[in-house]
């Protein structure tokens, strides 16, 4: 058959193109940016086919192909932007219309739970969505999932972070809430047994896993798992935007998603009981059992895709071509340069670089100024990597984004996505024998300049300190 896969970079997606491709489907992967989508990690497919338009604009979707069998609707915003509703909307809309125009016999739509009377703003959302793909001319299933668990998932890593950095948290009353999570592994089953069967159209279905947990059962359980010993104690006057702090300096998120998310946790986010996971022969995974199969994942280095790469900015494709040209006027620049008696292990240590292998060197001033950035608003440098030794365009980097990965050439440009009075780049790449180091800033007005002469004593130690650990 032919698929059409919608947010075909996201987190979901990543995780179903494989189990489609496997079945012999030939998938269309439908994204805003084709330099984000890396088909290397798919193998040499004959059966892919990336198609770049953006939902925000209908005449950039008639080069949908009219031949589709089937589409699955998985774009999907948690962004601070006021309008964020007004945008999904749109995009459904556009969506709508132009699947209308092939021969698709059905759509495929992952929402969440919205069984509850009073909604936040981001499930409202979902439900809107939903009903505007269900007034098209092709029929609608929709699959309306809670907590997600799996390496790589926004609330895995979230709960994740808080259970092991925090012996004792001093939490919201929000973790009272009730919730029913579900396993990656169960959704993506979900998601391709219920293509075009027929008894689905037109319906929707809560998915959901075996327990009904709390959000403070949810983090004990969590820490049972992994062995270590926490306390909750549950506070009744942590405000939303309390809430929302809370979340942001202790975990990885942006403060605009800790915002949406607390939004969210104040209600029960319990499934209707239904027979689908019956129907389709699908065994539910528990939350314990979930956990350990994410772990196993991240300790395989299999960790396919993350919540994290859809953190910080948006960048289209004349965006991203603009970056790639590292600019030379108007700017500050230190570089540096050393030999190296082993250009494979140098290769590798600059891929490498990040998350848990750290920065080389000072790597408390590198965590500093994560603080720093997360005081102002920004990122952080606690997103990490996905994978400790391989990674591509477009990955997110600690506080940095990566532009152009090629290990060929070895060549890694970095973008900084922290909070700056200007714009960074980070780039190293080996000619010969020989390492170049190039940190690049160009300053916005005068607080620009100000900032880089501020930094400019410690980037003289830490430079120098990560190139000779590089070449070492």
């Amino acid at each position: 058959m032919n698929i059409l896969l919608t947010g075909a970079t996201g987190y979901i997606a990543q995780r179903l193109l494989p189990v489609l491709l496997e079945q012999g489907h030939t998938v269309f992967c439908l994204v805003r940016n084709a330099a984000r989508f890396d088909e290397n990690k798919f193998g040499q497919n004959a059966r892919i086919t990336v198609i770049e338009a953006d939902l925000m604009k209908p005449e950039s979707l008639q080069s949908l192909p009219k031949n589709i069998d089937a589409a699955y609707y998985l774009v999907h915003s948690m962004s601070g932007d006021k309008d964020f509703s007004d945008s999904e909307a749109k995009s459904a809309r556009n969506f709508s219309k132009a699947i209308g125009e092939t021969a698709a016999k059905q759509i495929i739509f992952l929402s969440g739970i919205v069984n509850s009377a009073e909604l936040s703003k981001h499930l409202a959302s979902r439900k809107k969505v939903e009903q505007l793909l269900g007034e098209g001319t092709v029929p609608l299933t929709t699959l309306r999932a809670g907590i997600i668990v799996g390496s790589g998932s926004a609330s895995f890593e979230i709960i994740r972070d808080l259970v092991e950095k925090l012996p004792v948290m001093v939490a919201p009353k929000w973790l009272h809430t009730k919730c029913q999570p579900i396993a990656i592994r169960n959704v993506i089953e979900f998601l391709f047994k219920v293509l075009l069967k027929d008894f689905t159209f037109g319906k929707h279905y809560d998915i959901y896993g075996p327990d009904i947990l709390s959000y403070k059962e949810m983090l004990l359980e969590f820490a049972a798992v992994r062995g270590l010993k926490r306390r909750i104690l549950i506070v009744p006057v942590m405000t939303p935007k309390l809430s929302s702090y809370w979340l942001y300096f202790v975990t990885s998120t942006s403060y605009s998603l800790a915002r949406n998310l607390v939004d969210s946790m104040h209600i029960d986010v319990v499934a209707d009981p239904n027979d689908l996971a019956d129907k389709l022969d699908i065994k539910l995974i528990p939350y314990k059992q979930a956990i350990d199969l994410a772990f196993q994942k991240i300790e395989q280095n299999m960790v396919l895709s993350s919540w994290y790469d859809a953190m910080g900015k948006t960048y289209s494709k004349e965006m991203i071509k603009r970056l790639l040209a590292v600019p030379t006027n108007g700017v500050f620049v230190d570089r540096k340069s050393a030999p190296t008696s082993d250009r494979k292990l140098a290769a590798a240590r600059i891929f490498a670089i990040g998350g848990k292998s750290g920065w080389y060197y000072a790597n408390w001033l590198w965590n500093f100024r994560g603080f720093l950035d997360k005081l102002f608003g920004g990122v952080g440098l606690n997103r990490g990597r996905k994978n400790p030794t391989a990674i591509s365009t477009g990955d997110r980097l600690d506080f940095w984004r990566v532009v152009y990965s090629n290990t060929q050439e070895s060549r890694l440009l970095l973008y900084a996505e922290m909070k700056l009075p200007g714009e960074a780049w980070l780039e190293f790449k080996i000619v010969d024998d020989c390492v170049y180091q190039t940190a690049t800033f160009r300053p916005l007005g005068l607080a620009g300049r100000l900032y880089w002469y501020a930094v400019l004593p410690f980037h003289y130690f830490i430079f120098n300190g990560m190139i000779k650990k590089i070449v070492t």
